[in-house]
């Protein structure tokens, strides 16, 4: 393609510095781009998508950009589209690890035994199956299974081998539980989210003509956030490459903060001892923070042992030193975090969208949000519930997971049962012993004839009406837009009813309204896409978080370091740094200490002007106060950037001040002109 496909005579090199310019430019083999926090990898990457269609000739179906999460996705192919004319990114691909291995497995899952329209399970479907296997409602024993049998998958270990190699005999139990798991997925043509994953690396090493097809297709790869990817993703990757070995890598080691999940940080030294030809390009320059913040965090990071050597600077002038609060207990921590907060915005006339409030663990946040209401400040939490965890959404989309596979035997079970049809649990019962002694599905049973022998004639009617209402559907499904058969199926279904007669009032409308948001999207999506309700049916299942979920409101940002991941604000918080707390004990009991510092090193990179931590003295644990101890890594952060300060020894008088100085601050600005 010709540089006419640039818009607004804009070049691929626009605004890049020179270590940016290189990384784009680079095509002489693999590239791994080490990007430091803040210094615009996302522009990088978009910016080689344009160079590399804009300026030598690639298709836009032949590239793929690869990430973790629907939201970077989503900002990557904007920016791509502003940097291009429409027409040039027309079939380029940018889509999550998730998203591409179930278009992998759309194509091809007949190699596997599997159709085209097989379900996708969510953490909370798996482990219901998984209760049904383990015949227990024991949430912490569940999810220990499950787990287990994640790692196993993201490792790429087979059942029988986990069996063969089991350590112990609770391991080889977990074993056994994890073939059973497999053979009821099979069962119901379903695949959980690790197998999106883990079933296109198995076909591709089976199925070399698949891979030819697949490396044909996607012949420059570009992965962000590199340091995130586990065994199984690395593998993926490395089979898509193939010998041409054209993919640039962009990440940090100093940000791998997902050991926890399955990520890999050896994956960047494979990438070096695995590519002998790989090129490292580091991006230094931070365009987020003052120069103060980077070398706090540059002297924190510096205590991890290094892959590559890397420095942040800036050119954002030297800034404020990083205040550190000791607090008497956590209820003061909590007041003077909030009162600080307050000063700060009436001081510097700031939004309370600047600010954020970071920890360890979600346990942290209850005193923060008491305070903030008890001041009538507004707040948003990170890492909420989804829109798609929602009773009702689920509801729905069990309808959907039915229409597309009708094998999905949990979608069956709560589509049937929501709302109620007058058929009961024994009626359940019965077909499910049936269908499990014909091994057949559940919706499979109730057409054959041998059922009626177990089960009264208006039993088997109610069953036999609902599967063939089910059928009309998905037959509309395939050939109407999605947006006119999602209505009709919730209307028919009486779901707005339903809702009314089993909530009071207020819950009931709340609930309603995320059902008429949810279809609104479902039918705009479809538009956009030129989609039927069959394949947005399996879409669904990998999103996170709708549209209309995602507006900035100006609010304080409440935060897990986890969930911060990737943010920045002109002023972060950072409490309960404490020993037990971060550097977690349990990552200290199991020497995992280096990736608690990283955790910490991207909490202080989260700050763009000033950064503030505090721990308590004494924390209440199991009723009892508990003397602590200020993490280690405030000492590391080095003692020239840091000012620390106790809070005044008489609580009462120190509220009083802040009081004061709050109450001058207010009548200062009130006698102003506000600023244009």
């Amino acid at each position: 393609m010709s540089q006419q496909s640039f818009r607004n005579s804009q070049t691929p090199f626009d605004g890049l510095n020179a270590p940016q310019r290189e990384a784009v430019k680079h095509l002489d083999g693999p590239l791994l781009v080490l990007a430091g926090a803040g210094s615009g990898k996302t522009r990088v990457i978009t910016q080689k998508i344009a160079y590399l269609i804009g300026t030598c000739g690639y298709q836009p179906q032949h590239i793929a950009a690869i990430t973790f999460t629907n939201k970077a996705a989503k900002e990557m192919r904007e920016r791509a589209s502003k940097l291009l004319d429409k027409k040039a990114t027309e079939g380029l691909t940018v889509t999550t690890f998730h998203s591409l291995g179930m278009q992998i497995l759309r194509q091809e899952a007949k190699l596997i035994g599997y159709k085209s329209q097989f379900s996708i399970l969510d953490a909370a479907d798996s482990m219901s199956v998984l209760s049904d296997i383990m015949k227990t409602t024991d949430k912490a024993e569940l999810k220990r299974v499950q787990y287990r049998i994640s790692r196993w998958k993201n490792d790429l270990i087979a059942p029988e081998y986990a069996a063969l190699n089991a350590a112990d005999a609770p391991e080889h139990a977990s074993a056994k539980l994890y073939q059973r798991y497999q053979d009821t997925l099979r069962a119901y043509q379903a695949f959980d989210f690790d197998d999106l994953i883990r079933v296109p690396v198995e076909i591709f090493e089976k199925e070399p003509e698949a891979l030819g097809k697949w490396q044909d297709k996607l012949r420059y790869l570009l992965i962000d956030e590199y340091q995130d990817t586990n065994t199984c993703q690395y593998r993926l990757l490395k089979l898509l490459a193939g010998p041409r070995a054209a993919f640039t890598a962009v990440g940090d080691d100093d940000q791998s903060i997902y050991a926890w999940r399955g990520a890999n940080v050896d994956n960047l030294r494979l990438l070096r001892d695995e590519y002998p030809k790989l090129a490292v390009i580091k991006l230094e320059q931070n365009y987020r923070s003052t120069v103060r913040i980077l070398e706090a965090a540059n002297h924190l990071i510096a205590h991890n042992p290094k892959l590559f050597e890397k420095k942040l600077w800036s050119e954002l002038g030297y800034g404020d030193p990083i205040q550190v609060i000791a607090a008497k207990d956590d209820e003061e921590e909590a007041e003077t975090i909030v009162r600080r907060m307050m000063a700060q915005r009436f001081e510097q006339r700031s939004k309370w969208s600047d600010f954020a409030i970071l920890y360890r663990g979600n346990h942290q946040a209850r005193i923060f949000e008491e305070k903030l209401r008890a001041e009538h400040i507004p707040y948003v939490l990170s890492g909420g519930q989804s829109f798609f965890d929602r009773a009702e959404i689920k509801d729905i989309i069990a309808y959907l997971r039915l229409l597309l596979n009708s094998d999905d035997d949990p979608a069956f079970i709560r589509a049937i049962t929501t709302p109620k049809r007058g058929i009961g649990n024994q009626t359940l019962e019965k077909l499910g012993h049936y269908a499990a002694g014909r091994n057949v599905s559940l919706f499979a049973a109730v057409f054959e004839a041998g059922l009626a022998a177990q089960l009264q004639a208006k039993q088997l009617e109610s069953l036999t009406e609902f599967c063939n209402f089910i059928n009309n559907i998905e037959y509309r499904a395939a050939h109407e837009p999605a947006g006119v058969v999602l209505k009709d199926l919730v209307r028919a279904i009486g779901y707005e009813l339903y809702l009314f007669d089993s909530e009071e009032e207020r819950v009931a409308k709340v609930r309603w309204e995320n059902v008429t948001t949810f279809m609104d999207w479902l039918t705009r999506k479809g538009e956009e896409d030129e989609s039927n309700l069959l394949k947005l049916a399996q879409t669904v299942a990998l999103l996170s978080m709708i549209n209309s979920g995602e507006e900035e409101t100006d609010a304080v940002r409440l935060s897990t370091l986890h969930a911060a991941k990737g943010l920045e604000f002109p002023h972060v918080f950072l409490v309960g740094t404490e020993e037990g707390i971060l550097p977690h004990r349990e990552s200290i009991d199991n020497g995992q200490v280096e990736e608690e510092r990283r955790l910490m090193y991207v909490a202080v990179t989260r700050a763009q002007r000033t950064f503030t931590i505090s721990y308590c003295e004494k924390r209440k644990r199991a009723r009892e106060m508990q003397s602590c101890e200020p993490s280690r890594f405030i000492n590391e952060l080095g003692s020239e950037h840091v000012r620390s300060k106790k809070n005044n020894a008489d609580p009462v008088a120190a509220k009083q001040h802040g009081n004061d100085r709050l109450a001058q601050l207010k009548a200062m600005l009130a006698s102003k002109t506000p600023a244009e």
